[in-house]
């Protein structure tokens, strides 16, 4: 029996008996589970639609490109700087990290994607919040017609199918709105285009080889706003977990970002790139508790053969960067939180190395892990740099503990509450 909440240590323990490639039965749905560097490589390349292959060129081309991601660079500071004030006025009292992050990331997304910027307590905000949180939380859910399409009526009778239908109408009424607003020819010019208003210019210039519509719009956005406020939010959160937990690690990386920024105040995206050990952090999170462990699950479209075997169209495969990054045939001490093996390491998480995949790889990457790792580096750096870190009185080291919520994104299951200091002078 599979256990839901928790599919890629399942596999990954069934790999280490099995080997790492796994053809499972899942109902009525055939699945493979891949848990090794070298078949990852294999399916990375395998083949994909036209479909897919225009919408990931929009993203990569025109909503995610470097100069794109560069654009939207003051946004990301303001929004960091402005956390770091607001966390400035609690200092010395428990602070929700997991609250922080994920309110950080969505201020960001927000703007990037709607141009529009909400005040913490702003009933819109709440209201977006609220249908976002619904909406991760359908990912995770179990539906009993995705395995057993005989036994769709227990998704009915349980509301799963209610609830599912209820938050798809709340989203699309979302982003039909902001749409329509950014339609509206007496909205001023903006100061930068968002991602909508891209979207709505590839679609007016026919500038895609297919037709863009309307739905096509609202699923970019769909996947911006999960991919984007989820995983950077969750990852941000583990490193400061396992910072916490590794006192040396800790230290090292606030020496090195304070003895490099010194009395600044800030720590921008141009000292990001000079701080090697906050970088070497941030990889070693990604290797032990990559935000999606089974990145997103792929159905082969044809007859298709990895590492040697066949395998039949229609195959839903996973592929379990959780498992890759504790394959000890890749990595020293596998189970150890290890920055320092990083430091003067060509290995990196952009798709070119296989032993490590948070982003999958190839050409089917994730296309906007640069604006992703942009908001990790620059939030974690400025964490570090602005205070020191304690456990809540009573707290011990080994009270904290690395439990998961179920879900496509690997979340901490207790929020992580952390007390702010600042540094002597």
């Amino acid at each position: 029996m599979l256990d839901t909440s928790q599919p890629q240590r399942q596999f990954y323990e069934l790999a280490q008996r099995y080997g790492p490639l796994m053809s499972l039965q899942l109902g009525f749905v055939q699945g493979l589970v891949v848990s090794s560097a070298k078949m990852a490589k294999e399916v990375v390349f395998a083949p994909y639609n036209d479909y897919w292959r225009e919408m990931r060129k929009i993203c990569t081309l025109h909503l995610f490109n470097f100069r794109r991601v560069q654009s939207f660079r003051p946004i990301r500071e303001e929004e960091v700087s402005r956390l770091m004030v607001t966390s400035n006025v609690e200092s010395g009292k428990p602070l929700d990290i997991n609250e922080m992050m994920m309110s950080l990331t969505i201020s960001i997304i927000c703007r990037i994607s709607l141009g529009k910027k909400y005040d913490d307590d702003a009933k819109e905000r709440q209201h977006f919040i609220g249908m976002l949180t619904e909406s991760q939380a359908m990912f995770g859910n179990f539906f009993y017609g995705d395995y057993f399409p005989g036994m769709r009526w227990l998704d009915k009778l349980n509301g799963m199918v209610d609830r599912l239908d209820r938050n798809f109408r709340d989203l699309d009424n979302f982003y039909q709105e902001v749409i329509d607003q950014h339609r509206d020819p007496n909205r001023p010019k903006p100061e930068r285009e968002d991602i909508i208003d891209v979207l709505l210019r590839i679609k007016e210039e026919r500038g895609s080889s297919i037709d863009l519509n309307w739905d096509h719009i609202k699923g970019v956005l769909m996947n911006v706003f999960v991919a984007g406020t989820d995983t950077s939010a969750a990852t941000v959160i583990w490193a400061m977990t396992f910072l916490i937990t590794n006192p040396p690690a800790l230290k090292k990386a606030q020496q090195e970002i304070r003895a490099h920024v010194g009395t600044k105040g800030f720590v921008d995206e141009d000292d990001v790139q000079e701080l090697p050990y906050l970088k070497a952090i941030v990889k070693e999170t990604f290797r032990l508790q990559p935000a999606v462990p089974l990145l997103v699950p792929r159905e082969t479209v044809q007859d298709s053969q990895i590492g040697g075997y066949d395998i039949p169209a229609k195959t839903v495969v996973f592929v379990n960067a959780w498992a890759i990054g504790r394959d000890p045939e890749a990595w020293a001490r596998p189970d150890d939180f290890y920055p320092e093996r990083f430091l003067g390491s060509e290995v990196d998480f952009k798709g070119v190395d296989f032993e490590l995949v948070p982003f999958g790889a190839g050409r089917r990457g994730c296309p906007g892990i640069h604006m992703g790792i942009a908001t990790v580096d620059l939030a974690l750096a400025n964490l570090l740099y602005r205070f020191d870190w304690e456990l809540p009185p009573g707290t011990e080291r080994e009270d904290v503990d690395f439990d998961v919520l179920p879900g496509i994104t690997m979340h901490k299951k207790n929020h992580l509450w952390l007390v702010p200091k600042i540094p002597a002078a």
